[in-house]
């Protein structure tokens, strides 16, 4: 079963602010299911963007929720439009802002994931 999207943001932004760093929940969406999006400010002028990764990337449902990287070294205006998107489409979304110089985050994400059989035609 998987966690809810309340609780599961409360968990990241406590870990993060444990390990030293900074947080924040820019928006706040259905608390049981809203799909949670995660912008990481490089402090450079660009930022890192992550959400939920399709049902499609994935052959069995996961134990938790897997992200993919939708955005690299971007400007805060695609973000913003990536945003204002989703919002017409499912306005219950969660945003979580995390401060990052190196971009480094500990997030699940889908590509980290062995698929099954990926490795059938290994050599």
């Amino acid at each position: 079963m998987r966690v809810t999207s309340d609780f599961f943001v409360s968990a990241l932004v406590r870990r993060v602010f444990g390990e030293g760093g900074f947080a924040a929940v820019s928006r706040r969406g259905a608390p049981e299911a809203g799909a949670v999006f995660i912008c990481v400010d490089r402090l450079d002028g660009s930022f890192d963007f992550y959400g939920p990764a399709p049902q499609a990337m994935f052959s069995s449902l996961p134990d938790g929720r897997l992200f993919e990287r939708i955005f690299e070294r971007a400007d805060k205006e695609t973000i913003d439009t990536r945003l204002a998107g989703e919002a017409r489409m499912d306005p219950d979304y969660w945003l979580v802002d995390i401060e990052a110089r190196d971009g480094q985050i500990e997030l699940p994400l889908a590509e980290d994931k062995p698929q099954p059989g990926s490795d059938v035609f290994r050599f």
